[in-house]
């Protein structure tokens, strides 16, 4: 991951604010990416267009010290659930990885489908599911 290629980059921070960690995000044009350790390295990365869900969190401390953490969700097999912790401007951060989720899933012509559970069981029934998807009986 070369920061001089990201367009937001940053490091997981104390929670005090200060970044002094090993945990590096990153995001290109296309990819979200995670580096974690110091003697033994790990990075991950999840393409843009596989984000389903991105949500926001601060809690007391890190109101205090101008820092969130994002909650993210993908279909992707390694990292379905990812969180990119005490980051500063995470508004704008949250803000900024929701408008390329989209860009992305435009330019790659990806949908994401949302499928709404209309049965009392928790089970969505054949004719919820034919109905979604526009077939008729």
């Amino acid at each position: 991951m070369k920061k001089e290629s990201m367009i937001w980059y940053d490091r997981k921070r104390l929670w005090c604010g200060l970044p002094w960690t090993f945990t590096k995000y990153g995001m290109d044009e296309g990819r979200l990416f995670v580096e974690t350790g110091f003697l033994n390295t790990k990075e991950e990365k999840v393409r843009l267009y596989r984000i389903l869900n991105i949500s926001l969190s601060k809690n007391i401390i890190q109101r205090i010290f101008g820092l969130g953490t994002i909650h993210i969700d993908s279909t992707d097999l390694d990292l379905k659930c990812l969180r990119i912790t005490n980051i500063k401007d995470s508004d704008h951060v949250k803000e900024m990885l929701s408008k390329k989720v989209e860009e992305e899933r435009l330019r790659n012509r990806v949908s994401a489908r949302e499928f709404m559970n209309h049965g009392e069981d928790g089970d969505d029934t054949e004719a919820d599911l034919d109905s979604f998807e526009g077939h008729e009986h």
